[in-house]
């Protein structure tokens, strides 16, 4: 017996089942309604209101936390090159984490900007409201 193909129709009326990459989010929109929103215009993650710290989800906020750590980021290779300069490798054996503990929320935060600014595009190009939740 042969075994069937995974996207022919089996029966008459068949509708083979979405990728989950087409299925929508339903959130809360800024006016109340409840809207569906792909994944990619959802764009980085909405707080629910749960918690005491709301996580920063707007475009322009984090535009200013990237720029923010790319500072950061630069005043450590500004260090780097000063231990580099004054020959104190030494240092560098110390406050080895710095590195990676600097580097990943940079990245992060870049990523998360980029993701977002994405999906503001995707979402005035179908005129869908931001989500709020």
């Amino acid at each position: 017996m042969a075994r069937r193909s995974e996207g022919v129709p089996q029966e008459p009326g068949y509708v083979p089942s979405r990728t989950p990459e087409d299925k929508l989010i339903y959130r809360r929109a800024g006016n109340g309604e409840m809207v569906g929103y792909t994944p990619a215009e959802y764009g980085v993650r909405k707080d629910d209101g749960r918690g005491l710290v709301k996580p920063v989800n707007s475009s322009g906020g984090l535009l200013f936390l990237s720029i923010l750590l790319t500072a950061c980021l630069g005043g450590l290779v500004y260090g780097v090159v000063q231990a580099a300069l004054t020959d104190q490798w030494h240092i560098l054996g110390e406050v080895w984490w710095v590195f990676p503990a600097c580097l990943f929320p940079f990245l992060a935060a870049w990523a998360g900007y980029f993701k977002e600014r994405r999906a503001e595009k995707l979402r005035s190009a179908r005129n869908l409201p931001r989500p709020v939740d």
